[in-house]
C-alpha cells in the first residue's frame, strides 16, 4: 500500500518543471499564420477561425488514439487571454489526456509567435471530451486505456477523472442555483434608459455545403461554433454599439450531429448585461427541407468592450422579454456568478488570499476539485530532498518561495482499499495523531464530501499569527473548518484520494477561545506499491511543528506515522473508522 499524505499552503502560480522530451503518440500539432482573411475588423484572429482549427487538432488527436471515427461532444470553459494580429503565428498542441469507456479528454493548449520579435504568449487553453462512432454493425468502439509517459501527464491523467465528474454535473448547478434561492433575484424592471432585449436578436440561417462537413461527412463541429460566434458578435454589437471582444465560452455540449444538406437555424440575444461584460445566448438548430427542427447545440459567450487604451467600457443595461427572457436574465446572472466562482477558486495565483473560501452550495464542486488537484499535483513534484531516515521511514523536502513541502514514505502492509476505508472519515484520528485533539463531523454534504471543524493544539507560544486569529497568548488551541473530498479509483493507476481544504462556513465564525488556521489542501493518495510515500506543504507558520525533524534534531514524524501505521494495521482486517492526517497550514 502507498500512502502519501499532504498539505499544501498556496504558492505563486506554479512553474513548469524540465522533464525529459517524451514523445506523446497521440500528440498533434498545427502551426498558422493568420492571414487578413482569418482576421476581423481589428486585424485580429476571429475567435471563430480559432476555435475551428482547435476542434480540428483536437480530433485529429482523439482519432489517433481511438484508431476509428470521432465526434465533438462537449468543449469546457475557454478564456481567451490575449487576441492574436494579422501576420503572427498560432501554435497549437493537443494530446488525450484519458480514455475513457467510449469517451476521452483532450488538452488543448495555443499560444501565439511574434516571428520578428521571438516572443511566445500563451492564448489560451481548453478541455474537449470526444466520443468514438458506433462501428459498421452499431456496436459502439470501446478505448484502450491510454498510458501516463511523465508526471505531467500523470497529473492530467489523475484530474482527467475529476474533471469529468465537474463536467456532469454542470448543467444542474444552474438550476440547483435558482430553485434552492441561492442567488438574489435581481428585478430588471427598474433599471432605467435599459436597451429592450429584443433590439439585440439575431437570427441567421446557414447551408451546410461539403467544405463545411469533416471526413465523416457530419458538419464541422468547429465551423458551427464559428457561426455561432458570428451571430452572438452581432447580438452583443447591438447592445454596446461598438465591436466587443469575445473574452469567454462556457461549457457546451453538442447535443446531436448534422450533415451535408441540413440548414443551420442560429439564433443569439443579450440576456444579460452588467458594468463592464455582456451574456449572449446562442442556440444552433438543425433541419431539412421537411421535418421537424433539431437543437443541435447552445452556448453562452461572454464580450467586453475595450477602449483606445485596452480599459474596460461600462456598457448599457439591458432590459428582458417577459416570462423566458426573465429567465436567462437571472440564470445569466447566475452563471457569472459561477464563472467567479471557478475563477477565484480553481484559476487563482498560488499565494491569493485567504484560503477559506466560503463554502455554499454554489460552489462546492469547484472546491473539492480544487482540494483533489491541489493534492495530486504536490504529489508530482519533482526535486525533493532527502533530509532525514529512520528505520526504512524517509522524510523529503522541498523548498520553493515561501511555501516548504515535506515528504515521509515508509511501507505499510495493508491493502489500499482497506486504508482507504480507514481514513476516508476524520473523527478517530485523534486516537493516533497527538496534532489532533478532537474532529467533529459538521455536514455530511454527498457521499463523496464533508465538512469537519478539527481542533490542534497552538502551533507555537503567542499564537498562530493566522489573520483570522481573535487574540494571542500562550496555549490557546486552533481550530479549522475543513472540506473532506474522498475519491475512489476511476481506473487502473489511479490512487485512492482523501483530500482536506479550508472553508468558512457562516454557522461557525472564528471565536476568541481560538487561533482559526487555515490550509489550501491536505489528505492522503494510496497506491497499491511497495512504498508509502506521505506529502505535507506548509507554510512558515507550522515549520515549528516540523523543523526539528528537518533539522535531525528529533522524529516526532516518525512517531506520528508509526503510529497510523500501527492503526491501519490493528484494523486491517476490519471495517474500522479513521481519521484524514494533515499538518494543518
Amino acid at each position: 500500500t502507498d500512502i502519501k499524505h499532504e498539505a499544501t499552503c498556496q504558492e505563486e502560480e506554479e512553474e513548469e518543471e524540465e522533464e525529459e522530451e517524451i514523445v506523446n503518440p497521440t500528440e498533434v500539432k498545427m502551426s498558422q499564420i493568420v492571414m487578413p482573411c482569418h482576421s476581423n475588423h481589428r486585424q485580429e484572429l476571429s475567435v471563430g477561425q480559432l476555435l475551428k482549427w482547435i476542434d480540428s487538432t483536437a480530433c485529429l488527436s482523439a482519432e489517433r488514439h481511438a484508431a476509428c471515427p470521432c465526434v465533438t461532444a462537449s468543449m469546457d470553459d475557454i478564456h481567451f487571454e490575449h487576441t492574436i494580429s494579422v501576420g503572427q503565428v498560432v501554435n497549437i498542441k493537443a494530446k488525450v489526456n484519458r480514455a475513457f469507456n467510449t469517451s476521452l479528454e483532450v488538452g488543448i493548449q495555443v499560444s501565439c509567435e511574434d516571428l520578428f520579435s521571438d516572443r511566445h504568449w500563451r492564448v489560451c487553453h481548453a478541455y474537449a471530451t470526444f466520443v468514438t462512432q458506433r462501428s459498421n454493425t452499431g456496436e459502439k468502439v470501446t478505448l484502450k486505456a491510454i498510458l501516463p509517459q511523465s508526471q505531467k501527464e500523470q497529473v492530467e491523467y489523475s484530474l482527467a477523472a475529476e474533471r469529468r465528474r465537474v463536467r456532469m454535473v454542470h448543467d444542474d448547478i444552474i438550476k440547483d442555483l435558482l430553485s434552492n434561492g441561492s442567488i438574489q433575484q435581481a428585478d430588471s424592471s427598474t433599471v432605467d434608459d435599459a436597451m429592450a432585449a429584443e433590439r439585440t436578436r439575431v437570427e441567421s440561417v446557414e447551408l451546410v455545403l461539403p467544405p463545411h462537413t469533416n471526413h465523416q461527412v457530419n458538419t464541422f463541429g468547429g465551423q458551427i461554433m464559428a457561426w455561432m460566434v458570428n451571430v452572438a458578435t452581432i447580438a452583443a454589437s447591438r447592445l454596446c454599439q461598438a465591436h466587443p471582444t469575445l473574452r469567454t465560452i462556457d461549457m457546451f455540449t453538442f447535443r446531436g450531429p448534422s450533415q451535408i444538406g441540413d440548414r443551420l437555424l442560429l439564433r443569439a440575444i443579450v440576456n444579460n448585461a452588467f458594468k463592464n461584460s455582456i451574456e449572449v445566448g446562442v442556440r444552433a438548430e438543425a433541419y431539412q427541407e421537411e421535418g421537424p427542427n433539431r437543437h443541435i447545440n447552445s452556448a453562452f459567450m461572454i464580450f467586453e468592450v475595450l477602449d483606445n487604451h485596452g480599459k474596460l467600457c461600462t456598457l448599457p443595461r439591458i432590459r428582458p422579454e417577459p416570462l423566458e427572457g426573465e429567465r436567462r436574465f437571472q440564470e445569466a446572472i447566475a452563471r457569472k456568478k459561477i464563472r467567479l466562482d471557478r475563477k477565484y477558486i480553481i484559476s487563482c495565483k498560488q499565494t491569493e488570499v485567504p484560503l477559506s473560501v466560503p463554502w455554499d452550495p454554489r460552489n462546492q464542486v469547484y472546491l473539492s476539485y480544487n482540494n483533489v488537484s491541489a493534492l495530486k499535483m504536490l504529489a508530482a513534484r519533482k526535486k525533493w530532498r532527502l533530509s532525514s531516515e529512520k528505520d526504512k521511514v524517509h522524510l523529503y523536502t522541498l523548498e520553493q518561495k515561501l511555501v516548504l513541502s515535506f515528504r515521509v514514505e515508509a511501507e505499510v502492509d495493508v491493502p489500499a482499499h482497506r486504508a482507504f476505508c480507514l481514513l476516508a472519515e476524520l473523527s478517530n484520528r485523534p486516537s493516533w495523531d497527538t496534532h489532533y485533539q478532537k474532529c467533529e463531523l459538521i455536514h455530511r454534504v454527498d457521499a463523496d464530501d464533508f465538512l469537519y471543524r478539527v481542533v490542534t493544539p497552538s502551533v507555537h507560544h503567542g499564537g498562530v499569527g493566522s489573520p483570522t486569529s481573535a487574540k494571542e497568548g500562550e496555549g490557546i488551541l486552533q481550530d479549522f473548518i475543513l472540506l473532506a473530498s474522498k475519491r475512489r479509483p476511476c481506473g487502473s493507476g489511479d490512487p485512492y484520494v482523501i483530500a482536506l481544504r479550508s472553508v468558512s462556513l457562516p454557522t461557525h465564525p472564528p471565536t476568541e477561545e481560538y487561533n482559526r488556521g487555515e490550509v489550501l489542501c491536505a489528505g492522503f493518495t494510496i497506491l497499491e506499491t511497495k512504498n508509502n510515500i506521505y506529502y505535507n506543504q506548509a507554510s512558515p507558520e507550522v515549520l515549528p511543528y516540523i523543523s526539528n525533524d528537518i533539522a535531525g534534531l528529533s522524529s516526532s514524524f516518525y512517531h506520528t506515522f508509526c503510529s497510523c501505521s500501527q492503526y491501519l494495521t490493528r484494523n486491517r482486517l476490519t471495517l474500522g473508522r479513521s481519521l484524514q492526517t494533515s499538518i494543518l497550514v
